[in-house]
C-alpha cells in the first residue's frame, strides 16, 4: 500500500522551539518517523538552509533537502509544525509553520504549488496559526484540489 504523502502522522502542534536548527530536524525527523526519507536527508535540509532561507513570508517556512539529497527520499511527503509562539530564522523573519518536503521524482513541484496557494492566504495561515487539530490542518490543505 502506498503512504499517502500528508496525513496526521505527519503534523504537530503547539510547539515551541528554540532554533531554526531544531525547527527544521524536527520537521525533518517527521519524515524520517514516517519513513519518507533516510536521516541523511535532515543534513541536506540544513544545508539548503545555509545555502538560502527557506522562509518563504507570511509566517511559513518550507525546509527541503538540496538538489543531491534526492537518493534520501524513499517517497514523496509532507511534514506539518505548528509554532504559535514563533521560532527566528534570522532577519527577524518568524516562522510559526513550518511544512517539510521531500518530493520523489518530480512530484515536489506538485507539492509546493498546493502549498503556496494554501499559504497565500491570510486567512489560511490564520487558520493554521491557530488550528487545534491534526483534522483541522488537513482539512484547510484539502480545499485546495
Amino acid at each position: 500500500m502506498e503512504k499517502t504523502i500528508f496525513n496526521k502522522e505527519n503534523i504537530q502542534l503547539n510547539v515551541s522551539i528554540g532554533t531554526k536548527e531544531e525547527a527544521i530536524r524536527l520537521t525533518g525527523g517527521i519524515l524520517v518517523k514516517e519513513g519518507y526519507v533516510d536521516p541523511n536527508y535532515i543534513e541536506k535540509m540544513l544545508e539548503r538552509e545555509r545555502l538560502t532561507s527557506t522562509y518563504m513570508g507570511n509566517f511559513v517556512a518550507i525546509p527541503h533537502g538540496t538538489e543531491d539529497s534526492k537518493p534520501f527520499v524513499k517517497e514523496s511527503g509532507i511534514s506539518f509544525v505548528q509554532v504559535p509562539q514563533g521560532v527566528d530564522f534570522g532577519a527577524g523573519n518568524m516562522v510559526k509553520l513550518l511544512i517539510g518536503i521531500a518530493g520523489k521524482d518530480n512530484e515536489h513541484l506538485d507539492i509546493l504549488s498546493k502549498i503556496a496557494i494554501v499559504c497565500s492566504e491570510e486567512e489560511n495561515i490564520d487558520k493554521l496559526v491557530t488550528a487545534q487539530s491534526a483534522e483541522e490542518i488537513l482539512a484547510i490543505f484539502e480545499e485546495v484540489n
